[in-house]
């Protein structure tokens, strides 16, 4: 089915909601105050671990000390899974809990939000929910997510993304679910939280601010209440992710990737996304390797699938990433933003295709001891024919691919998947 096709019953273009937000040095200090405001009791705390970064201890220690009893589910892996999001539910239920508190990145954030949905519907599976607005209940407890990465903004989106486990091994299923009812109660962003984000995870995690950022700025949806927020965020990627990476604990680097991440993710939460993320969203199936690190690889390459439709958009993002477009034509400029995008991943030190992509890339679990359970067969990317094949069929049915900026067929994104595995960037800009 076309995109005109799928967005035609659809002639109004939803405005989705947002959450209260606190962003700021010391935000992340209110988290007992805020939750006694907001009648938690028991909340449930969901996490990765942060091993060793000491920020969940510090958190339970607060919540202690203004009274509330805590229950900490601290088994959230990177590419959250549905059996993530029902162990938690058990625990939840299982305590009498009335509240949920989510700290770290995207994962803790969207597994709680799916958690949120289960427990609004007595528990019923997550996978239930795939889809556009598909829970019943739009009453579910409370929530404060708190950011530890400047990536995902999945703190103030209705987006929260899930592997289903249950598919057939050799054919996985991530998905995106969409719902209003998913949106936190309150989003806490501290850019210092950032300043234990290994270098790797920051560079990672700010080019899923760029894809955040371009895609509905390109989007078909073309959403006007978006653009500014999109094309602003990638300014401020472009400006501070070199910074925030290479000096962790300088404040006005962090500060600007928390400024960019959050508001890159209100863009999208209504403008749309594209097959930057779809390909994201299918090689972590697969390989369960890191959102960003997938973003990154696939950015140019879809920038340059995208561009003939939108030159005088890229011409735009080029100028936000600073270059200086005088004189070019909006075809030059549009190939302006593609090198300095090129140029910003390998400042950043990202791997430049899924095949130079090595095992210690991949997502680990929350101890740190190589690839989480369900993946623990799984090969390194080996970009044959078969993987290609799969990996653009993967694309095809995903939520994002509807709004990419340009038609997408089998034939024409097999080509772009191809050179994400195998292809060498410079190709992009002869």
């Amino acid at each position: 089915m076309k995109v005109e096709e799928l967005l035609k019953p659809f002639p109004i273009k939803e405005f989705h909601p947002f959450p209260r937000a606190m962003l700021g040095p010391g935000a992340f200090e209110m988290v007992g105050p805020e939750a006694i405001k907001l009648g938690f009791r028991k909340p449930l705390v969901m996490t990765s671990g942060l091993r060793g970064s000491g920020l969940v201890e510090q958190l339970m220690g607060s919540l202690k000390w203004h009274g509330i009893e805590a229950v900490l589910y601290d088994k959230v892996e990177s590419n959250p899974k549905d059996y993530n999001v029902m162990d938690s539910v058990a625990l939840y239920q299982e305590n009498d809990c009335d509240s949920f508190i989510s700290i770290g990145g995207g994962s803790s954030h969207d597994a709680c939000k799916g958690a949120r949905i289960s427990v609004a519907h007595d528990g019923r599976n997550v996978n239930d929910f795939e889809g556009f607005n598909k829970s019943e209940n739009p009453r579910n407890p409370p929530h404060i997510a708190i950011s530890t990465t400047a990536g995902t903004g999945s703190e103030t989106s209705w987006a929260y993304v899930i592997t289903d486990t249950t598919t057939d091994p050799d054919n996985p299923h991530k998905y995106v679910a969409f719902d209003d009812a998913a949106v936190a109660t309150l989003a806490i962003d501290d850019p210092t939280l950032y300043y234990t984000c290994p270098i790797d995870y920051t560079a990672q995690c700010g080019f899923d601010v760029l894809a955040h950022a371009s895609e509905p700025y390109v989007s078909r949806l073309n959403f006007e209440p978006s653009l500014g927020n999109a094309i602003r965020a990638i300014k401020l990627t472009a400006e501070n992710l070199r910074q925030a990476t290479w000096n962790p604990t300088d404040l006005a680097g962090r500060e600007g990737m928390m400024y960019a991440q959050y508001i890159a993710a209100q863009a999208f939460n209504s403008g749309g996304l594209g097959i930057i993320h779809s390909t994201s969203h299918a090689i972590s199936a697969f390989y369960d390797t890191h959102h960003g690190l997938n973003n990154a690889i696939a950015l140019p390459r879809v920038w340059a699938f995208n561009m003939p439709t939108h030159y005088k958009r890229f011409a735009d993002i080029a100028q936000a990433m600073g270059v200086d477009t005088h004189g070019m034509t909006d075809v030059q400029a549009a190939e302006a933003a593609l090198a300095a995008g090129i140029r910003l991943l390998r400042d950043v030190g990202i791997p430049e295709k899924f095949t130079d992509v090595t095992k210690d890339s991949y997502s680990k679990n929350r101890l740190g001891e190589g690839p989480t359970e369900y993946y623990k067969n799984a090969p390194v990317i080996k970009g044959d024919k078969a993987d290609v094949d799969r990996i653009t069929n993967h694309i095809l049915g995903d939520a994002c691919t509807p709004g990419n900026a340009k038609e997408c067929t089998f034939d024409t994104v097999r080509p772009v998947v191809e050179h994400c595995m195998n292809g060498d960037l410079d190709e992009l800009l002869s």
